[in-house]
């Protein structure tokens, strides 16, 4: 006969938000999976522990790096990780793995990539699957950042999952966005995305070392002189070089990251920019909320695969299905037909 397990009691979340403050990294670890459940029960627990650690949250240089695959971002993250360790910081990295559309698995390879900064002290590397989430960061990416500054950690570091116009939501919740690239030129710099350039803070030319040192030379005159008029406020962008697997340039980096620091908070543009993150933030969560109680709900569950079926075989207008459904919803959640709501 089999004794049944008892289900792990669930955290108090003033405790734990006390030995997250207190530098536990298991309750730092167990606080993002906390937050990244998609139970009914853990996201009450999750809006708990997010309201005692608020008051204790934004003290932090948070920074987006994106780069087209190959352009070496765990290299990098790991120099620039160790560098700015060294200088007296404290580093959490939210790295952002891709996951799999036929399987939903993911690789949560990232630490094995950054060894010498996972084995850090001052370090904290934290992979998460991206999910069914649009622009490269998962959903719970945002609430992972302010527990990690809760921590006791000034510098935030949130890896995104390649390059591509879905991809840029990771400026809309950093405070400098950092494109890597690849030593590049004609047809190669066409092929960059317009779109994340325009997004970007700061670009770095990595891997300019070896026989790729004069062409890296090319590649940062050419993006220098394509990007002379583009400013953010008071902010010119500027590209730099740097060899993350020589360590060179690192220092470079940081010491602009500083730059645009000291610039934003001068003007205002900072505050101004967490800000309407923040508003961002609310409505992405209200959509996300919409779309996962919409697909729950009894009623829409029991009828979506057949009329997706009618609507990929050309038998009923996407439109028309879309409304259909969505009125289904809406009746029912307000207590029509049924006589009681629905969709809880």
């Amino acid at each position: 006969m089999t004794i049944p397990t008892a289900a792990p009691a669930m955290p108090d979340p003033v405790q734990l938000a006390e030995a997250v403050r207190a530098g536990d990294r298991r309750a730092l670890a167990r606080a993002i999976t906390l937050i990244e459940s998609t139970r009914a029960d853990h996201r009450v627990v999750a809006d708990a522990l997010l309201a005692a650690l608020l008051p204790h949250t934004g003290n932090s240089v948070r920074l987006g790096i994106s780069g087209v695959p190959g352009v070496g971002k765990s290299t990098f993250i790991e120099a620039f990780g160790l560098h700015v360790i060294g200088l007296g910081h404290k580093v959490a990295v939210l790295a952002v793995d891709p996951s799999s559309q036929r399987t939903g698995g993911s690789i949560l390879g990232d630490k094995t990539r950054m060894v010498d900064l996972s084995r850090d002290p001052g370090a904290f590397i934290r992979p998460s699957p991206a999910g069914a989430t649009l622009g490269g960061v998962a959903r719970r990416t945002r609430e992972a950042m302010l527990i990690c500054e809760a921590a006791g950690f000034d510098v935030i570091v949130v890896e995104t999952v390649g390059v591509g116009q879905s991809e840029t939501a990771v400026a809309d919740m950093v405070d400098l966005f950092m494109l890597l690239l690849l030593p590049a030129g004609g047809d190669e710099l066409q092929g960059i995305k317009k779109g994340i350039v325009e997004l970007a803070d700061l670009v770095v030319v990595n891997k300019a070392d070896g026989d790729l040192a004069a062409t890296a030379r090319h590649t940062v005159a050419d993006y220098r002189h394509a990007l002379t008029l583009l400013r953010h406020g008071d902010w010119r962008v500027p590209v730099l070089s740097c060899s993350a697997v020589h360590k060179r340039g690192i220092d470079s980096v940081w010491d602009t990251i500083g730059e645009h620091k000291a610039i934003t908070e001068g003007n205002g543009q900072r505050a101004t920019r967490r800000a309407e993150q923040a508003r961002a933030w609310l409505w992405s969560e209200i959509r996300e909320t919409l779309i996962d109680r919409f697909r729950a709900h009894p009623s829409v569950r029991a009828d979506l695969a057949r009329i997706e079926a009618e609507v990929t075989e050309g038998a009923t207008i996407p439109t028309t299905a879309a409304h259909a459904l969505l009125a289904r919803f809406l009746s029912e959640s307000r207590g029509g037909p049924t006589g009681e709501a629905s969709g809880e």
